[in-house]
């Protein structure tokens, strides 16, 4: 069974930067075959996509978080990270990594932008 744990989020203010780290518990054979992806969910709204990176690297973003948000995973250690700069208001959101929504979800973590 595959458990997510999330972490990394805080408060920030507007044009700062958080790093997000996601710890894919299970096998690294399992780790290394999948897509991985950050995902948030802003109060009152759909959960809702921001960026991916497929097994051998390839990444994918959200046209919102394009040119600020990278996505990375290290296929040693199970983790997947989302660097965040130029944060704005409208990041605040608690933020997840699944690999679509393949796994159970964690708790996520929140990030908070202050304008």
């Amino acid at each position: 069974q595959v458990q997510l744990v999330e972490s990394g989020g805080g408060l920030v203010q507007a044009g700062g930067s958080l790093r997000l780290s996601c710890l894919v518990s299970g096998s690294i054979f399992i780790f290394r075959t999948n897509a991985l992806g950050w995902y948030r969910q802003a109060p009152g709204k759909q959960r809702e996509f921001v960026a991916d990176i497929t097994s051998d690297g390839n990444t994918n973003y959200a046209d919102s978080v394009k040119g600020r948000f990278t996505i990375s995973r290290d296929n040693f250690k199970n983790m997947v990270y989302l660097q965040m700069n130029s944060l704005k208001p409208e990041d605040t959101a608690v933020y997840y990594c699944n690999s679509g929504s393949k796994w159970p979800w964690g708790q996520g973590t929140q990030v908070t932008v202050s304008s």
